[in-house]
């Protein structure tokens, strides 16, 4: 996980907005704003949140996979491959 060490202000971003967006697309590190001394909200770009937001979707795939694995849903790797190889000459 990168380190944050863009800890600013509220203040600072409002007056600091186009700089702070800026150095989101140069360098891509995440800002923190404090509101009173005490951390209020990231600031991050556009694209790490699409990655976040892809990395989230992928994991609940998986664990929802992971759970029907549990519950005996899924298929061995035999009966996976099995079900492949009739599907290729079901196609011929």
């Amino acid at each position: 996980m990168q380190s944050i060490a863009n800890i600013k202000s509220i203040s600072y971003l409002k007056s600091h907005a186009a700089q702070i967006s800026e150095d989101l697309e140069l360098n891509g590190n995440p800002f923190i704003i404090t509101q009173n001394g005490e951390a209020s909200m990231v600031i991050e770009s556009f694209k790490q949140f699409q990655e976040k937001e892809e990395l989230i979707a992928a994991l609940k795939i998986i664990a929802l996979g992971e759970k029907d694995r549990l519950l005996g849903k899924g298929l061995t790797a035999d009966e996976s491959r099995a079900q492949l190889r009739a599907a290729r000459q079901r196609r011929k």
